[in-house]
């Protein structure tokens, strides 16, 4: 199989996360991440990512500054998420599953 360089894996069927969470996460962990950054973990294009980041800043989710060739994100962690069956779940309360979540994964097992 060829694959581009570059390009993400593809993945086929469906996630129980989406595209737009992942971002978020990313950001959360790495506030002064790189959009080539982010889309290598979340295995989306660059293109992808800057358009998410644009959509989160849109809604009031994100913002950032810039200094230099460096952007430093801002998360608004109280700010309620969108769908109705999450009404009255905060942005924070997301990302501490998805972070928590994070970490458990990157930790080295313990050997005994």
């Amino acid at each position: 199989m060829l694959r581009m360089v570059g390009v993400p894996e593809s993945h086929s069927g469906w996630t129980f996360i989406t595209s737009h969470a992942r971002v978020l996460a990313v950001i959360a962990d790495n506030p002064n991440v790189r959009i080539r950054d982010i889309a290598a973990r979340c295995r989306l294009t660059e293109r992808a990512v800057s358009r998410i980041i644009a959509d989160l800043e849109q809604d009031g989710y994100l913002s950032h500054t810039r200094d230099g060739r460096t952007n430093t994100y801002r998360i608004e962690p109280d700010k309620v998420l969108r769908h109705p069956a999450e009404a009255g779940l905060s942005v924070a309360s997301l990302l501490s599953l998805l972070l928590q979540d994070e970490s458990a994964r990157v930790r080295k097992p313990v050997s005994r």
